[in-house]
């Protein structure tokens, strides 16, 4: 049989981390839009893979590691390629690029080192006829799409503030390497703002708020180092930028200690202790805290003007999968632009709207 020409596509989607919470939400949202999930996962679940694929009508990839996923994926060249499987800062770049030229990825990237390594692709990924999403979740778009609401067919403002308010219900389990990673992380970056055009340091837990949300229940927030940031930053153009989010520390004692378990998490050994320690730490079953989660913006104009708007949407996690099942099926049916973006700045604020959002604008 002929070799497949490099710029050939085959059409599918593939779901790395298709046995997780979220990529079987993905795989479930694709396949109702008559689309082709493929799911990926590692040899070590393979038979359990290869059923569910089998009882969903489609079939399974099985390759261990990074490395491994991006031979395939340059091997079997798919269309689109949704990168569940986490740790983004390490995963990113090579898959996106596994997938030029002429395929498209998208993850969940939420944080101040993924984000803007992918972001950085951009020319890279204009040259090769890809288009890369990155934040393809609640982190991101929540806040990002509030922002660009709010600034429609205005003048640059002179600050924005967000707020990311998930409410998220837990399986019992463990609570895993990636969310762990990215506790860890928090502490060890440290806060960051936007102030006079350029991101600088702040202290891990600074703004905090205390919310009356638009159905009348409130939440805590505090500063933390999220990609929510940029987003914003790039989809207003304010020199002033802060960001809140309800992951964030917000008790004055843990904001206290932040700097020093900051300092201490960044000395490598004590780190990978933390890491294995928190990975390996049992969840109980909970329910999600408020029925709504909720993606909250600010904007002030030099003149003193304020608008201020909100996005509501369902589960966080749920309305992560269905972001990211929105934007894969976008580029799916060729709908986006070659390039490296987040997923506003791509489709626009009305994509928090076709995921299932609602927006309250002031």
């Amino acid at each position: 049989m002929a070799e497949t020409p490099r710029s050939a596509r085959s059409g599918e989607i593939w779901i790395l981390g298709a046995g997780g919470r979220i990529g079987s939400a993905v795989t479930a949202h694709l396949a109702a839009q008559g689309l082709e999930p493929v799911l990926v996962g590692r040899e070590s679940g393979g038979d359990r893979l290869r059923k569910t694929a089998a009882d969903l009508g489609t079939r399974a990839v099985v390759a261990d590691g990074v490395d491994g996923i991006a031979a395939e994926i340059t091997r079997q060249r798919p269309a689109v390629v949704f990168n569940g499987i986490g740790d983004y800062a390490q995963t990113a770049t090579v898959l996106a690029r596994a997938c030029m030229p002429g395929g498209h990825y998208l993850d969940l990237a939420a944080d101040l080192t993924a984000v803007p390594r992918l972001l950085d692709l951009h020319q890279e990924a204009e040259q090769a006829g890809s288009t890369l999403v990155t934040g393809a979740g609640f982190g991101v778009l929540a806040t990002e799409a509030v922002v660009i609401k709010l600034c429609e067919d205005r003048p640059v403002p002179a600050d924005v503030r967000v707020d990311a308010l998930a409410s998220v219900s837990l399986s019992a389990g463990v609570v895993g390497a990636a969310f762990a990673a990215s506790m860890i992380d928090m502490f060890t970056t440290g806060g960051r703002r936007y102030t006079d055009g350029r991101m600088a340091p702040a202290r891990l837990g600074a703004d905090p708020q205390h919310l009356t949300l638009p159905d009348g229940q409130r939440a805590k927030s505090a500063g933390a180092p999220t990609a929510e940031l940029l987003a914003a930053h790039r989809a207003s153009n304010a020199p002033s930028v802060t960001v809140t989010t309800g992951m964030a520390p917000t008790s004055p004692a843990v904001r206290a200690l932040a700097p020093l378990a900051g300092r201490l998490l960044s000395i490598e050994a004590l780190r990978r202790f933390a890491l294995e320690r928190t990975a390996k730490a049992r969840m109980k079953e909970t329910p999600a805290p408020r029925r709504y989660s909720w993606g909250h913006a600010v904007a002030t104009w030099p003149d003193g003007t304020r608008r201020e708007g909100w996005l509501r949407a369902d589960d966080g996690m749920d309305y992560t999968a269905s972001v990211a099942a929105a934007v894969a099926g976008n580029l799916a049916r060729g709908e986006g632009r070659p390039g490296a973006h987040t997923p506003g700045a791509l489709f626009g604020a009305g994509l928090a709207e076709q995921a299932g959002g609602q927006f309250l604008i002031d």
